[in-house]
């Protein structure tokens, strides 16, 4: 899949979902919409999310992993790829990813970053931010910058290579303002939350549910689920107590 495709993949998805392509995501509120059981757990610095989709009997569920010792920037990104894997990529099962590698060697996970890297941050969002005397290559101000990812609530990283792809900054100026980004935000008046990880232990969706659903199908063995629960970080006994919870 070429890069224009993903482009309009990106802008499709948007428009399905009833989002402007000048706005910003409530990236929770989608996948609420969505009902995409989404679990942050802390988790090692290489992993930065998971995406699992079952098909039962015409029922389809789906679910993200996101590691929350990432940056919610980081996080934002990931979730917007893990959206490529379950609703984009044909075929698909579950993927362990490292996102933001923009990777041509693996190819479904470049795909999902530029899915992404569209989803996040749509061209016309962008360039509706950024002042007439910028909007040329290496015109861009640090301030400006800041404003767009702000409003995007996206990491430093994944806006810089979003405007370098747009033609709006080269290599050097993506080097340069990839310096001090929590300073630059402070400096600027800024929160620098974005930058810093967070939802640590956060579940979105029907998470009892869906984890006796998935036993009940038999979509994997008993013995197969309880491990895998456990390789996410999920606490077994925890998911008992929601249970009997549900069941009082």
């Amino acid at each position: 899949m070429n890069i224009q495709i993903l482009e309009k993949k990106a802008n499709q998805f948007r428009e399905i979902h009833g989002l402007g392509s000048h706005d910003s995501i409530r990236l929770r509120s989608l996948l609420f919409k969505l009902d995409v059981l989404t679990v942050f757990r802390p988790l090692s610095a290489g992993f930065s999310g998971m995406a699992i989709k079952t098909n039962h009997k015409e029922a389809v569920k789906r679910f993200i992993l996101i590691n929350s010792n990432k940056s919610l920037g980081h996080q934002h990104f990931t979730i917007c790829h893990e959206l490529y894997h379950l609703y984009i990529q044909d075929g698909f099962e579950s993927m362990v990813c490292t996102t933001a590698t923009f990777d041509k060697k693996e190819r479904d996970e470049f795909n999902a970053d530029i899915f992404a890297s569209n989803l996040l941050l749509p061209e016309h969002g962008i360039k509706s931010l950024i002042p007439d005397k910028e909007l040329g290559k290496d015109k861009l101000n640090l301030s400006t910058v800041l404003k767009i990812e702000q409003y995007f609530a996206c990491s430093r990283s994944a806006l810089l290579y979003r405007l370098k792809n747009l033609g709006l900054i080269s290599g050097k100026i993506y080097d340069v303002y990839n310096q001090n980004v929590k300073r630059s935000a402070v400096e600027l008046g800024y929160t620098t939350s974005i930058y810093e990880s967070g939802n640590h232990n956060q579940v979105i969706g029907d998470y009892g549910s869906l984890a006796r659903e998935l036993y009940d199908k038999e979509t994997i063995s008993e013995s197969h689920y309880f491990s895998l629960l456990a390789d996410l970080g999920i606490n077994l006994q925890e998911l008992e107590q929601i249970e009997d919870g549900e069941k009082q």
